[in-house]
């Protein structure tokens, strides 16, 4: 049903007044095809633009393939536990693994974009990718399952801020822009929804092993678009800074390690009591670096206004819970509601689905004006229907109540998401891209990270469901609050350009 209610979309999408500008000739005749289907679809006989839509679409694989490993891995962790007999906390790191290497690399590869080009990067990091869904595949225990897991978050680390640099070099036009990177949220939530079911078919039918080797041939696809459809971005050679790459990634890693083994060594034990120490220190470490090197790792052009370090913020907090919510709600219908992982998939499916109708919805707001209001509106609707189920979910509530109630939350998310990249790229401008996209994705996975991570916590010391569940989404109701706080602060005057 979502794969439908995508297409109409998208089919309205085309019919407005930007598809002129935005669809090539060969996108028109495709399109033509289906007529017959949706008579909105003569509206793209329409003069094309320049950039068409390919680029949108080649440059999306990649992150449509780490999406996919974010949602489907989700689905496949009992599955992975039942073979490998790992407790909750090698889950956590499977999931935090990724995400870990992932955001602390970001910033370097965002200066690495600059200083070698963001197509290279975007090419070397597709293939480390690709590899690494291999060794996913193959790998023979969960010590090696995790190995690899961080080494795909090394290669999204390459790909992502250069994906997103190449798309806004790719379109002039501010609002062919905005509207292509809503359509970009688009493709990867369609991605996001489907990921679950995806996943749940694969592991029935082949295992968990087949959700890493469906990579392989998204990966060859998408290496072979980007060397011959992808434009080179300019070059912007600048300092690396390793020292302060290095403390990011030290600060990263401690805390990651920290929250993950403060279960299982006890929050007061040694272990964790260093990590904490050098977490604290490294992050000091680092902002005392960054206020005085000549060549801080983030430009300080873009903290001219506080926009960009708010919308950063609203980044971190939206990761934090939405994916700690997928974290908790894919082992909630495995294991509190008894679901399969076919089923876990198709009920996830409905929850998931409108994260793109949400990015479409987004689209259309901000084209009007004040993308402020899409991310105020959406990030509060979020925040409210979270509270909600503070109160109303039980491991009994009945399944379209309980989906309904996920799905509006997650459609406050969907909106709110394309208008806050839209802020960053707006701050940054192109002289920036590369290092803007990398903090606002480092901002983001580093949420990612800490939500999965509290969210795991939350679950190891609460006794049962009827008293995690309420915690949990106290939990995310918090965050999203916060970031509506953040939004109504510091970005009410944000428009589009």
């Amino acid at each position: 049903m979502h794969f439908c209610i995508t297409q109409n979309h998208l089919y309205d999408f085309f019919a407005s007044e930007e598809a002129p500008k935005l669809c090539s000739s060969n996108a028109r005749s495709a399109f033509s095809i289906m007529n017959s289907a949706c008579p909105h679809a003569s509206a793209l006989d329409a003069k094309p633009a320049d950039a068409g839509w390919l680029p949108l679409v080649t440059l999306a694989i990649g992150f449509v393939m780490a999406m996919l490993d974010v949602t489907v891995v989700n689905v496949a962790l009992p599955s992975i536990a039942l073979q490998f007999t790992v407790p909750l906390t090698d889950l956590v790191w499977i999931v935090d693994g990724y995400t870990l290497t992932f955001a602390a690399l970001l910033l370097v590869a965002g200066a690495l974009a600059d200083r070698y080009g963001a197509k290279t990067l975007y090419l070397a990091g597709l293939g480390v990718f690709t590899f690494a869904s291999l060794l996913c595949g193959l790998a023979p225990d969960a010590d090696v399952l995790i190995l690899a897991r961080m080494l795909q978050g090394l290669g999204a680390a390459l790909f992502m801020p250069s994906s997103l640099s190449l798309l806004t070099h790719a379109y002039d036009d501010e609002q062919v822009r905005n509207r292509m990177l809503a359509a970009w949220s688009a493709i990867v939530a369609v991605a996001g929804a489907a990921g679950p079911l995806l996943g749940g078919m694969l592991i029935h039918q082949f295992g968990w092993r087949g959700i890493f080797l469906i990579n392989l041939p998204l990966g060859i696809v998408g290496l072979w678009l980007a060397r011959r459809r992808i434009q080179a971005a300019p070059r912007r050679p600048r300092a690396l800074n390793p020292l302060s790459h290095l403390l990011g990634v030290i600060a990263l890693s401690t805390l990651c390690y920290a929250l993950i083994q403060g279960n299982a060594y006890g929050w007061t034990s040694g272990r964790i009591t260093v990590a904490a120490a050098l977490c604290l220190g490294a992050a000091a470490l680092l902002v005392r670096r960054e206020r005085r090197h000549a060549e801080p790792i983030i430009p300080r052009a873009l903290f001219a206004t506080g926009q960009f370090a708010a919308a950063n913020g609203v980044g971190f907090l939206i990761n934090l819970a939405a994916y700690g919510q997928l974290f908790l709600l894919s082992l909630f219908l495995q294991q509190a509601r008894g679901a399969d992982a076919l089923q876990t998939g198709i009920q996830l499916v409905p929850m998931l689905a409108v994260f793109s109708i949400g990015n479409l919805l987004s689209g259309r707001m901000s084209a009007r004006g004040n993308v402020s209001a899409s991310l105020l509106g959406g990030i509060s609707l979020a925040a409210a229907m979270s509270a909600v189920a503070i109160f109303a979910l039980t491991p009994g509530i009945a399944y379209w109540p309980f989906a309904a109630l996920i799905a509006l939350a997650n459609l406050g998310v969907g909106i709110a998401v394309p208008a806050m990249t839209s802020v960053v790229m707006q701050v940054s401008g192109k002289q920036h891209a590369n290092s803007a996209a990398a903090a606002l994705n480092a901002n983001r996975q580093s949420g990612t990270l800490v939500g999965v991570a509290l969210i795991g916590t939350i679950l190891h010391l609460q006794p049962d469901w009827h008293g995690a569940l309420p915690v949990a989404y106290g939990v995310i109701a918090a965050s999203y609050l916060l970031a509506a706080t953040l939004v109504w602060r510091h970005l009410r005057r944000a428009r589009n350009a």
